[in-house]
C-alpha cells in the first residue's frame, strides 16, 4: 500500500512501474537476523558438542560482519547520496548506518561480558546470544525505517527479545520480576505508539515518512488535533524506550533486577535504537513543518530527565540503581540534540550515543564483575576498598565514572560539550544552563562511588571489619571481560582526546528522507 501512494491510478492500472529491491541495502539487519537463526540451526545439529565460547565468538563475528557490511554502504551513500529501498519502507542514509554500527558495538560488548557471566552463574546456552542478535536486528530496522509500521515492527522485534533476556536468570526472582515489569510496561508503551501511528495516518493519510513529509510541506492543516494527538502518543512510546521522565519508572527496578550484561545492552543498544527512531520521526519527518508543535513536549521531557535523573541518582545506595538514574540523566542530554532539530544537533546526539555506549558498557561491565556469583553484590558497600584489592579495576571504573560526569580529556566531556553547543546555537540558553547544573549534581554521584572505592574501608557488614575481598568470594576478571573493559577504556579516552574522526563521521551521518525511484517497465 505504501509503495502505491507514489503512483497515479493510470500507472497502477497499466502496471507501468515496479519497485527495485536491493537486498544489500538491508544487509546489516539480514546478517544479524540470519546469524541468530543460523546459530539455532548449528546448535540443533551439534547438540551438546559446542562450548559457550563458540556462542560468544559467533555473536562477535556476526555483529562484526554487520559492521563490515555497513562500510561499503556508507561509502555509497557518501558518494551517491541517500536513497529509499524496499518499496520506500527502508531508508539508506548515513544516519541509519552510523546507528547500525553503534548497536553492533553494544552487542559485541554484551556478548563479551555474557561469556564469563554465564559460566559463573552456570547458565551456559545459545539462547542468550540468539536473542541478542535478533534484538539488534530489530534495532537496526528501527534506525533505517522509512515507514511508521516498519518502525513499529522493528521496535517489537527489539523489545520482545529483551523482555526475555531480562527474565532469563532462572534462579533469581528479581530477574524474573524485572522481565515481567519490563514486559507489562513495554506493552503499554507499544500500545501508545501504535495508537499514535493510527492517529498520524488519520491526519495525513499515510504511514510512510517520506509521504508524510511531502504532505505536510504541500498542505496547510487548519484542524490538526488528530495529528497533534498522534505526535503526543508517539512521544509517549519513544519516551518509555529512552527512559525519559515521567516514563522512566520501570528503569531502576529493571536495571537492578536484570542480568547485568543484559543491562549493558539495554542501556546501550536499546536506547540507541529508540533515539534513532525518535530522531527519524520527530526531527527528520516532522521537524521542517511541525517543530513548534512537538518541541515544547520534548523540552519538558528533557528538563525533567536532567533534573530528576540527577537528583534521584544521588540518594540511591545500589550502584546499578545509581547507574539507572544516571542513564535517565544522559537521556536528557541526548534530548538536547533532538530539541536542536538541526544537522548540528543530530550529529551531536549521534556522537553522544557513541560515547555513551562505551561508557555504559564499561560501567555495567565492572558491575558485572563486582556482582560475583548470584549477581547480588551491588550495594555501594560492596565497592568499598576496591582501590586496594583490585586497583586496576577500580581505576578503570573511575575513568568511566569521570567520563559520565563530563570531566575533560574523556569522551563524556566532548559529548556534553557538543549537545550543549547545539542547543545554545538553537537559542535555548536556559535549557543549556539547566543541563550544566544537572551535570554538576550528577558529579556528586560519581565521586561518591570513587570515594567508596578508594577512601572507605571494605566490609561485608556494618558490624564486621574484615575486608570483603577476604571474607567473601573474590572478584574474578575473565579474559573476555577484561578485553571488553580495555577496549571501552581506550575508546572513552580516545574520544575525549582525539574526537575529530568520530565527530566528522557523526557529522556526515545525515538523516534524510528520499522518495524511492520507480523503475519503468
Amino acid at each position: 500500500m505504501i509503495g502505491l501512494l507514489a503512483h497515479t491510478p493510470d500507472d497502477l492500472a497499466a502496471g507501468n512501474f515496479s519497485h527495485s529491491v536491493s537486498w544489500s541495502a538491508i544487509a546489516p539487519a539480514l546478517i544479524l537476523m540470519l546469524g541468530g537463526i543460523l546459530l539455532l540451526v548449528i546448535v540443533s545439529v551439534f547438540r551438546g558438542k559446542l562450548s559457550s565460547g563458540f556462542f560468544t565468538a559467533w555473536t562477535v563475528i556476526v555483529a562484526g560482519g554487520a559492521i563490515a557490511a555497513a562500510i561499503p554502504l556508507w561509502h555509497d551513500v557518501q558518494e551517491d547520496g541517500a536513497r529509499s529501498e524496499m518499496a520506500g519502507s527502508v531508508g539508506l542514509d548515513g544516519f541509519s548506518l552510523f546507528v547500525t554500527g553503534v548497536i553492533c558495538i553494544s552487542v559485541i560488548f554484551a556478548a563479551l561480558f555474557l561469556d564469563g557471566y554465564l559460566r559463573r552463574e552456570k547458565l551456559e546456552g545459545p539462547e542468550w546470544y540468539v536473542l541478542l542478535l535478533l534484538s539488534a536486528a530489530g534495532g537496526v530496522t528501527m534506525a533505517s525505517a522509512n515507514d511508521l509500521l516498519v518502525l513499529f515492527v522493528g521496535l517489537e522485534i527489539l523489545s520482545i527479545a529483551v523482555y526475555i533476556l531480562a527474565a532469563m536468570h532462572s534462579r533469581r526472582v528479581t530477574s524474573q520480576e524485572a522481565g515481567l515489569k519490563y514486559f507489562v510496561l513495554g506493552a503499554f508503551s507499544s500500545a501508545f505508539l501504535l495508537y499514535g501511528i493510527a492517529f498520524v495516518y488519520g491526519g495525513t493519510g499515510t504511514t510512510n515518512l517520506v509521504s508524510i513529509n511531502i504532505f505536510l510541506a504541500d498542505n496547510v492543516i487548519t484542524q490538526n488535533g488528530l495529528l497533534l494527538a498522534g505526535l503526543a502518543l508517539l512521544l509517549v512510546g519513544f519516551g518509555f524506550k529512552i527512559a525519559a521522565v515521567p516514563f522512566h519508572l520501570w528503569t531502576p527496578d529493571v536495571y537492578q533486577g536484570a542480568p547485568t550484561p543484559v543491562v549493558t545492552y539495554m542501556a546501550g543498544g536499546v536506547k540507541v535504537a529508540a533515539f534513532a527512531g525518535m530522531i527519524r520521526v520527530f526531527v527528520v519527518t516532522f521537524g521542517p513543518t511541525y517543530v513548534n508543535e512537538w518541541r515544547p513536549m520534548v523540552y519538558a521531557l528533557a528538563v525533567l530527565s536532567l533534573v530528576v535523573g540527577a537528583l534521584m541518582a544521588i540518594v540511591q545506595t545500589n550502584v546499578k540503581r545509581m547507574l539507572a538514574f544516571s542513564s535517565i540523566s544522559h537521556a536528557g542530554f541526548i534530548l538536547l540534540g533532538v530539541l536542536a532539530s538541526s544537522d548540528q544537533g543530530t550529529a551531536a546526539a549521534l556522537f553522544y550515543l557513541l560515547v555513551y555506549t562505551f561508557m555504559v558498557a564499561g560501567s555495567f561491565g565492572v558491575a558485572t564483575l563486582i556482582g560475583r556469583t548470584g549477581d547480588g553484590r551491588q550495594n555501594l558497600g560492596d565497592y568499598r576498598g576496591l582501590g586496594r584489592s583490585r586497583p586496576g579495576l577500580a581505576l578503570t571504573f573511575t575513568v568511566f565514572l569521570l567520563a559520565q560526569a563530563g570531566v575533560p580529556l574523556t569522551g563524556g566531556f566532548m559529548a556534553k560539550l557538543y549537545v550543549i553547543g547545539a542547543i545554545v546555537e538553537s537559542g535555548m540558553t536556559v535549557l543549556a544552563l539547566i543541563a550544566m547544573l544537572s551535570a554538576v549534581i550528577s558529579a556528586f554521584l560519581y565521586l561518591r562511588i570513587v570515594v567508596s572505592m578508594y577512601f572507605e574501608a571494605s566490609t561485608d557488614s556494618a558490624d564486621s571489619e574484615e575486608p570483603a575481598e577476604l571474607s567473601g568470594p573474590p572478584v574474578r576478571i575473565p579474559k573476555l571481560a577484561g578485553l571488553a573493559l580495555g577496549l571501552a577504556l581506550v575508546a572513552v579516552l580516545a574520544l575525549g582526546i582525539v574526537p575529530g574522526p568520530a565527530t566528522r563521521v557523526a557529522g556526515d551521518a545525515t538523516a534524510e528522507l528520499v522518495p524511492e525511484v520507480e523503475v519503468p517497465q
